[in-house]
C-alpha cells in the first residue's frame, strides 16, 4: 500500500491517537489500544525510530487545543519529530479547514512527513491518493457536523423532558446519587440560599446581601463548587450583587427545570452566546422547590421595583479611558450636586464600590474636573514640546490668506447670526414642550445652560470680526493666534486623547499616571 520508506533512520516519528466519545459509538475497532497497535506495527516493519507517542482520550476532533496534540506540536517546533502518522485522517482531526492547514502548510513547511495509514496518505510521495485528501478532510467534517446535530437534538429533547443536562446544578441542588439527569437539594448550602431569599423578604438590598455574605465569610457558589474562574482578579472568591439578583429570579429554586439560557456559536467553538428568556427551556414541577412559590414572587417584585433607579448616564471627556491603578479595573462615575443642583461628578473605584467591606480596594474619589484638567495640561503639554509652532506658522499664514479670499467679515457675521437664530428657535421649541409636559424641569434647564453657552460663544466670536473690520489684524498675527488655538483646543478633542492616550491611571494616594501610546511621547511626559 505503501512505498518502502527508504531512509527511516532519517525520521523521529511522532505517533498520534486520539478518542472522542462519538468515536465510541464505531465500535472497538477506534479504541486507543487498537491504534497503537496499527501504529506500532507499521513503525516496526519499516524500522522507523518513535520519538513519542501522542494520546488525547475524550477529545474532540473539531478542537485543535488538545493537550497531547498541542504537545506534539511543541516538539515539533524543537525540531525533535519530523515524521507524523496517524490510523486515518478523522484521528488528526474533523475541521476541515485546521485540518487542511496543518496538512497543506503547516506540516510542509516545518518539513514534517504526515502519513495517514487506512487513507494512503503519505506527503513524502507523489500519490493519488494525496489529491483527494481536502475531500477527505471535508467528509470528515461533515461527519462532525452531523454527529453534532445529533448530540444537539438529543439534548434539546432532554431539556423538554424537564432532565438536567448540565455540568454543575445551581447553588443549592446537587446531581441524584442513583438516577441520572436528576438533581436534588444539597442541604450543606441549602440554608444559604434560604436565608439569601429571607433577606431579599426583609428589604435588604442585593448588595447588602453579598456584603453581609463576604463578611461572614461564606464560600461563594464557584468556591463551593470547586470551579477554577481562571484569571483571579481583586474580588474572586467574594459574592456580588450581580450573583445574588441572579439567584434571587431564577425559577430552578422553586421546582422549575431552567435550561438553555446560553447556547454554543457552532460544533466548532466554545463560545456561548446568552439566549433571551423567551428561548430558554423551562419545565415545571421537575424537583423538590427550596422556596415557596409565594416567597419568590414577592422577592422578585421586590427585585424588580429597584431595577431602573438610575437612568442617566454621564458623558466625560475621559471616559473608557481612566482605571483604577491599584485593581485595574475601570473606574465609575457619581453624581454629588451641590445646592444648586448642578452636576458635580466624582471618580470612584468600581471594585470598592462593590465590595466596600471586604476591603480588596479603596475609594479612589476624586473630582473628574480636577482629573481632566491634569490630564489635558499634561497633553498640551507634550504636545508643545513635541510639535513646532514655527514649523506650523508658514501653513497657518497659508490658510489665513486663503479664507480672506474665499469669504469676507460680513459673510462670516451673517454666518455666526444665523446659527444664533437656530439656537434660538431651538430654545423657544424646548420652552413649549417644557410648559407642556414633555420635557422635564431638570433637562430642559440642561438644555438651557448648554444652548445659552453656544449663543455665548458665537456672540463673542461675531464681537470679534467687528472689531478686526475696525482694525484688521495682520496675516502673521491672525496665523500666530490660530496656531496656538490649535494648540489648546485639539487637547479638549476626545478623538485625540482616544488616539494618544492607552488610560489613565488614578492612584489611591491620588496621583494621576498617563500612559501614552507612542513611545516617543512616554519619554516627554
Amino acid at each position: 500500500m505503501y512505498l518502502e520508506i527508504s531512509n527511516p533512520m532519517d525520521y523521529h516519528v511522532a505517533l498520534y491517537v486520539r478518542l472522542s466519545k462519538e468515536d465510541e459509538n464505531e465500535g472497538p475497532s477506534q479504541s486507543v489500544t487498537n491504534q497503537k497497535s496499527l501504529l506500532n506495527e507499521f513503525v516496526q516493519q519499516h524500522r522507523l525510530s518513535v520519538y513519542d507517542t501522542y494520546v488525547d482520550d475524550g477529545w474532540s476532533g473539531t478542537n485543535f487545543d488538545r493537550p497531547e496534540f498541542q504537545r506534539m506540536i511543541g516538539d515539533i517546533e524543537a525540531k525533535k519529530v519530523n515524521m507524523v502518522i496517524t490510523k486515518d485522517l478523522s484521528r488528526l482531526g474533523r475541521d476541515y479547514i485546521m485540518t487542511g492547514h496543518y496538512m497543506e502548510r503547516y506540516f510542509p513547511e516545518k518539513r514534517v512527513r504526515y502519513i495517514s495509514l487506512l487513507d494512503g496518505i503519505d506527503t513524502g510521495v507523489e500519490s493519488s491518493a494525496n489529491d483527494i485528501t481536502p475531500f477527505r478532510a471535508i467528509m470528515n467534517d461533515m461527519y462532525a457536523k452531523d454527529i453534532s446535530k445529533k448530540i444537539k437534538s438529543v439534548k434539546r429533547d432532554k431539556q423538554r423532558k424537564g432532565q438536567f443536562i448540565g455540568g454543575k446544578p445551581m447553588y443549592g441542588y446537587k446531581m441524584h446519587p442513583t438516577e441520572k439527569n436528576k438533581i436534588v437539594i444539597d442541604e450543606e448550602v441549602a440554608p444559604v440560599v434560604r436565608r439569601i431569599f429571607a433577606m431579599a423578604l426583609d428589604g435588604m438590598s442585593c448588595r447588602k446581601i453579598a456584603e453581609t455574605l463576604n463578611e461572614e465569610a461564606v464560600p461563594t457558589p464557584a468556591t463551593y463548587a470547586g470551579i477554577n474562574t481562571g484569571k483571579q482578579g481583586p474580588f474572586s472568591g467574594l459574592w456580588s450583587s450581580e450573583r445574588i439578583s441572579d439567584m434571587l429570579q431564577c425559577e430552578t429554586y422553586i421546582g422549575n427545570m431552567v435550561q438553555g439560557r446560553s447556547v454554543k456559536v457552532n460544533y466548532k467553538s466554545q463560545k456561548c452566546f446568552k439566549q433571551p428568556k423567551e428561548s430558554w427551556v423551562v419545565v415545571e414541577g421537575t424537583h423538590e422547590p427550596i422556596i415557596d412559590k409565594e416567597t419568590f414572587q414577592k422577592v422578585r417584585m421586590l427585585v424588580n421595583s429597584r431595577r431602573h433607579t438610575r437612568s442617566r448616564t454621564y458623558d466625560y471627556l475621559l471616559k473608557g479611558l481612566i482605571v483604577c491603578h491599584e485593581c485595574g479595573y475601570p473606574l465609575a462615575t457619581i453624581n454629588r450636586p451641590p445646592v444648586s443642583g448642578e452636576d458635580r461628578l466624582f471618580f470612584v473605584c468600581r471594585t470598592y464600590q462593590r465590595f466596600t467591606k471586604a476591603g480588596v480596594c479603596s475609594c479612589h474619589s476624586m473630582k473628574e474636573q480636577v482629573v481632566t484638567e491634569a490630564v489635558l495640561a499634561k497633553v498640551r503639554e507634550v504636545c508643545e514640546t513635541y510639535l513646532d509652532p514655527a514649523r506650523l506658522q508658514p501653513v497657518a499664514e497659508a490658510a489665513v490668506e486663503e479664507a480672506r479670499k474665499a469669504e469676507s467679515h460680513e459673510t462670516e457675521i451673517q454666518s455666526l447670526q444665523n446659527k444664533i437664530d437656530g439656537l434660538t428657535a431651538n430654545l423657544d421649541k424646548m420652552y413649549m414642550d417644557r410648559l407642556s409636559g414633555l420635557l422635564s424641569e431638570a433637562d430642559f434647564e440642561r438644555i438651557y445652560q448648554r444652548i445659552k453657552r453656544e449663543r455665548t460663544t458665537l456672540d463673542e466670536k461675531i464681537q470679534e470680526l467687528e472689531a478686526q473690520k475696525e482694525n484688521p489684524v495682520s496675516t502673521e498675527d491672525r496665523a500666530k493666534e490660530l496656531v496656538q488655538r490649535f494648540l489648546d483646543s485639539a487637547c479638549t478633542s476626545r478623538e485625540l486623547l482616544v488616539s494618544l492616550i492607552e488610560r489613565v491611571e488614578l492612584t489611591e494616594d491620588k496621583q494621576i499616571i498617563i500612559k501614552f501610546r507612542f513611545r516617543e511621547l512616554e519619554a516627554l511626559s
